[in-house]
């Protein structure tokens, strides 16, 4: 009997290796598509983090041009990273970082948005070099295992954790409330908004489709609630979360889901290449620029580090160890993202946690990138017509993922109290501090000491015992800044 011949491999397969990784196009092109609408908030969400806070010359970079910018540096480095990396991990600008960069140094620390976006680029060089001399793989490689899987865990909580809130399904508690509970279900213990109904009909929508290991069924479950919440929104015109200049808990939370009033426009891009690389150490000093450049790299270090784990141990693509083939080269090309995110004036873009709902769906090449990356550059044109996904119907599939990211628990000895306290600090501290870095950083440290304490330490790799001390720096910036004013 004649065996089947092989059908040759095209080009793109052979690129990508799409078929090699148990993939095909149409499952790549749709898996890019669910992670550019799990990742398309950040278009609406940065422009109201660093675009409206005006620096000490009154000048503030403005909604329009953040939002054109921030589409433009996500479709740039999702493309080359697909490209050059060729996995699916999608980049754009980190949340956190942009925080750090608008609170910290621009509000707090009086430097420019131009001096502010020159320290992003030299973090973001300062990335690169440490990538390029194998300093980063080094790190990763060791990092112990129970840690890797720690990450994956907790950053799985911390995408569920971002669904939650996003939705409203979780709520911050006002310290007028007179209640020492941080945080709450819904309203007033109530699921008393639509918007926050509509999530959880599509949480039910895609919990159903992934348990009958529907085939693209993730993103249908965000076409179907994107349905939905347009005619629930035109039935009882629940609008923004903010209006008239005050919140509106039972509004929206980002985009309303109605039809817009244009399908688009040319983008403001007159932000771009707006950097001073060295005002910030003339204006508060070498030694304060220097501080604040330490910790943009530190966050900007592990945020990727710890995120690449997860994504490549969900998509299957790591080995034993949880390391990924041709990881200097994958670090590289994202550490490109704080000097593209800094020179656009974007802030410093990084891989995406969100990037996990494309590879629940299917995506395992860095084809699913060009498509999300080709949807941000079409995203400067049509804003009006993407704001209609509403982020309710995006954060059910967030949930969806961090219960499917939860499994690499398994992977942790708990029964050894030496490696389960660092990994459980590891795994919580990430959603109740909503920091990736503030996770790694804290169960780097516990595990140091924990060796310590267990006479262990010449398991111990000195590099652990290095990045512990620089934590110990990070985590105590502020008081070490305030030594030096």
């Amino acid at each position: 009997m004649t065996a089947t011949a092989t059908p040759p491999k095209g080009a793109l397969d052979k690129f990508f290796s799409i078929s090699d990784r148990g993939s095909t196009v149409g499952t790549e092109v749709r898996a890019g598509i669910v992670t550019f609408f799990a990742m398309a908030y950040i278009i609406i969400l940065n422009p109201l983090i660093i675009g409206t806070i005006e620096d000490h010359t009154g000048h503030a970079l403005g909604l329009p041009q953040v939002a054109a910018a921030t589409a433009l540096a996500a479709g740039v480095m999702t493309i080359f990273f697909g490209l050059v990396a060729r996995y699916p991990f999608g980049i754009a600008t980190g949340l956190g970082i942009n925080t750090l960069v608008a609170v910290t140094m621009v509000a707090g620390e009086g430097l420019t948005w131009e001096e502010a976006m020159g320290l992003v680029v030299i973090d973001g060089i300062i990335i690169v070099l440490l990538a390029i001399s194998g300093f980063r793989v080094a790190v990763f490689n060791a990092i112990p295992d129970s840690l890797k899987a720690a990450m994956g865990v907790g950053i799985g909580l911390f995408i569920a954790m971002i669904g939650l809130v996003d939705s409203g399904f979780v709520r911050r508690i006002p310290d007028a409330a007179g209640t020492t509970v941080p945080v709450g279900l819904g309203i007033n213990g109530s699921i008393a908004s639509w918007p926050t109904f509509v999530f959880v009909i599509g949480l039910v929508i895609c919990g159903i489709f992934v348990a009958r290991n529907t085939r693209g069924g993730l993103f249908f479950g965000i076409v179907i609630t994107t349905i939905i919440a347009m005619i629930v929104e035109a039935l009882t015109g629940a609008g923004p979360s903010f209006a008239d200049g005050k919140p509106v808990p039972t509004g929206w939370s980002l985009a309303v889901p109605e039809m817009p009033k244009s399908l688009g426009g040319m983008p403001d891009l007159s932000i771009v290449g707006a950097v001073d690389l060295f005002g910030a150490f003339s204006r508060v000093g070498v030694l304060a620029a220097t501080l604040l450049v330490f910790t943009l790299v530190l966050a900007n270090f592990f945020d990727a580090m710890g995120t690449m784990t997860a994504l490549g141990k969900q998509a299957g693509l790591t080995d034993e160890h949880g390391n990924l083939p041709d990881m200097k080269q994958a670090l590289v090309v994202e550490g490109c993202g704080a000097i593209v995110g800094g020179g656009m004036s974007a802030s410093s873009n990084t891989v995406y946690i969100d990037s996990a709902a494309g590879i629940a769906d299917g995506a395992r090449t860095g084809l699913a990138n060009v498509v999300t990356g080709v949807l941000f550059l079409l995203a400067m044109f049509l804003t009006p017509l993407y704001s209609v996904v509403p982020i309710e119907a995006a954060a059910p599939v967030l949930v969806i993922v961090g219960a499917l990211m939860m499994g690499q628990i398994r992977e942790i000895d708990f029964t050894d109290f030496s490696i389960a306290l660092p990994a459980f600090l590891t795994i919580v501290v990430m959603p109740f501090t909503y920091s990736i870095a503030n996770g790694i950083g804290v169960g780097f440290i516990a595990y140091v000491f924990m060796a310590m304490a267990s006479g262990k330490v010449a398991k111990v790799h000195w590099l652990l015992w290095l990045i512990s001390a620089l934590f110990m720096v990070y985590f105590a910036i502020d008081p070490v800044m305030a030594l030096f004013q």
